[in-house]
């Protein structure tokens, strides 16, 4: 397995200071690929690992997993696709995962959707202009007795209403704004 450096499409004398070369922007997996890539039927692991450092599986990522692992590219991409789990382009801070199953759906899931929807505006598989949401719905997360049931990153919430699903996302929003304005405070501090 190799991680050095890949050749740059520019000549050495391109004049972007690259020197025909180019660092490995996947760097970070390198040692998650040294301990998996030869162990037979680590392919998921390695995926789910990837996702936990970049937050989404992108083509050149997948492209690049498929290289170090001495898989095919379509082996790769038809693994991640299978699973829901895997996630192909960037999330909000907060991903929001609200459970379609039945038990949900009877309890009126539909109507939660509804008001998620129109508070961030944004549809199902959206994210919020701001980055800060991201709206998904699944099969099941596997909370039945809690139904209608929303999981937002690591968080679950249970027995939700369209005002407690609105007001769970309204603090999450607010605390996110406190961050922002807590660092924009700090950047000031510095400056001055």
């Amino acid at each position: 397995m190799s991680h050095e450096t890949r050749e740059h499409h520019h000549e050495h004398g391109c004049g972007c200071g690259c020197q025909g070369e180019r660092a490995n922007p996947f760097a970070e997996l390198s040692p998650i690929l040294d301990h998996y890539a030869d162990i037979p039927g680590s392919l998921i692991t390695i995926l789910q690992k990837a996702q936990e450092l970049y937050g989404f599986l992108s083509v050149e990522l997948m492209r690049y997993i498929a290289l170090e692992t001495h898989t095919s590219i379509a082996k790769v991409y038809g693994v991640a696709t299978f699973y829901t789990q895997f996630r192909f382009k960037p999330v909000g801070k907060y991903l929001v995962m609200l459970c379609q199953g039945t038990a949900c759906h009877v309890n009126g899931s539909k109507l939660v959707e509804e008001a998620v929807m129109d508070f961030l505006e944004i549809k199902e598989g959206e994210t919020t202009a701001d980055g800060l949401f991201t709206l998904n719905n699944v099969a099941c997360l596997g909370c039945c007795s809690l139904s209608p049931v929303m999981m937002i990153n690591d968080d679950t919430y249970g027995q939700l209403t369209k005002d407690k699903a609105i007001h769970i996302l309204a603090e999450l929003k607010e605390v996110a704004s406190n961050e922002t304005a807590g660092l924009a405070t700090i950047e000031q501090e510095v400056i001055t």
